[in-house]
């Protein structure tokens, strides 16, 4: 499967991703159940309120990602123990801008 990630923009100091990338490549965590995943995109949310992420992530499923991927940073919080306050907000946008045919997954490790 390809997919897109959509990370957290004030967290990018904090962590390169390399995580997101690893876990993707060999089918673990979250994507156990789909198995091993291509990156084809790695961009932030754009920064609060995430506005930025439904553009962004329909310009990576128009170069081929079939499924949408919120890094964790975004859904649970890592590295800093703070969720995103517009987490429900962006994946609502994202889905209507994409599709219900995209798979959406919530969180990476």
């Amino acid at each position: 499967m390809k997919v897109g990630i959509i990370r957290c923009q004030q967290t990018e100091d904090m962590c390169p991703g390399n995580t997101d990338f690893k876990v993707a490549a060999a089918g673990k965590m979250a994507f156990e159940e789909s198995g091993p995943a291509e990156v084809v995109g790695f961009v932030s949310c754009g920064g609060c309120p995430g506005k930025r992420a439904i553009p962004r992530a329909k310009l990576m499923v128009d170069r081929g990602a079939e499924a949408i991927v919120f890094a964790s940073c975004i859904s649970k919080g890592n590295p800093i123990g703070v969720a995103c306050p517009h987490f429900a907000a962006m994946r609502e946008a994202i889905v209507k801008k994409v599709g219900d045919e995209i798979q959406i997954i919530d969180w990476t490790h």
